[in-house]
């Protein structure tokens, strides 16, 4: 069975995003130290674009072949004009409001979420799936996560969009490793508890 990662960055206080859930004061932290980190253990989870400015684009997935973010996430792809933000994958937006994709490689998952995601994990592979954000779908999917990647930076945000947007549950993870880097961010990678 194939793992469902939430790789996600944060603040120290556990924020994905500011109260509107624009997190680029967290970019500042991509310094040459961490971008190295990124290109050598997750080149997949920079994007498409990105890949491309960066002269990245022929860097293997090494963990994730598949991704899936939300309907808010997608839209800041959306707002720049760019319809499959991570085409290096399969893509797939969690989305109610958006009846068809505009992009041949997204696939829309409007109904039974936690269905499709089961289906995608009972999938043949090596690689995993990258949950990519954003903080209700997070909820939504809080029983189908079997790794947490916490890229933790050195922020505080004192209110704003939390990791998980749903209701109380004490959900038990173990911690299998942490890395600290030069700028102050951290990397935390927890497995559930079964």
């Amino acid at each position: 069975m194939r793992k469902l990662t939430y790789f996600i960055a944060c603040s120290i206080d556990g924020f994905i995003g500011d109260p509107k859930g624009d997190a680029t004061t967290m970019m500042s932290f991509v310094d040459e130290e961490f971008l190295a980190f990124l290109k050598e253990e997750y080149p997949e989870t920079i994007s498409a674009e990105g890949r491309t400015a960066l002269g990245l684009g022929d860097l293997e997935n090494r963990r994730f072949d598949t991704v899936i973010q939300g309907r808010g996430s997608y839209q800041l792809a959306l707002d720049t004009d760019v319809t499959s933000p991570y085409g290096h994958m399969r893509e797939f937006v969690a989305s109610r409001s958006l009846t068809e994709s505009p992009d041949p490689n997204v696939e829309v998952i409007s109904e039974d979420l936690v269905g499709r995601v089961r289906e995608l994990k009972a999938e043949q592979g090596e690689l995993g799936i990258w949950l990519c954000g954003g903080s209700q779908l997070a909820g939504e999917l809080i029983d189908e996560i079997d790794e947490l990647v916490i890229k933790t930076y050195p922020l505080v945000y004192g209110s704003g969009m939390p990791m998980f947007g749903s209701g109380f549950a004490a959900d038990a993870f173990t911690l299998e490793g942490v890395r600290t880097f030069g700028n102050g961010v951290l990397v935390r990678t927890y497995s559930r508890k079964r």
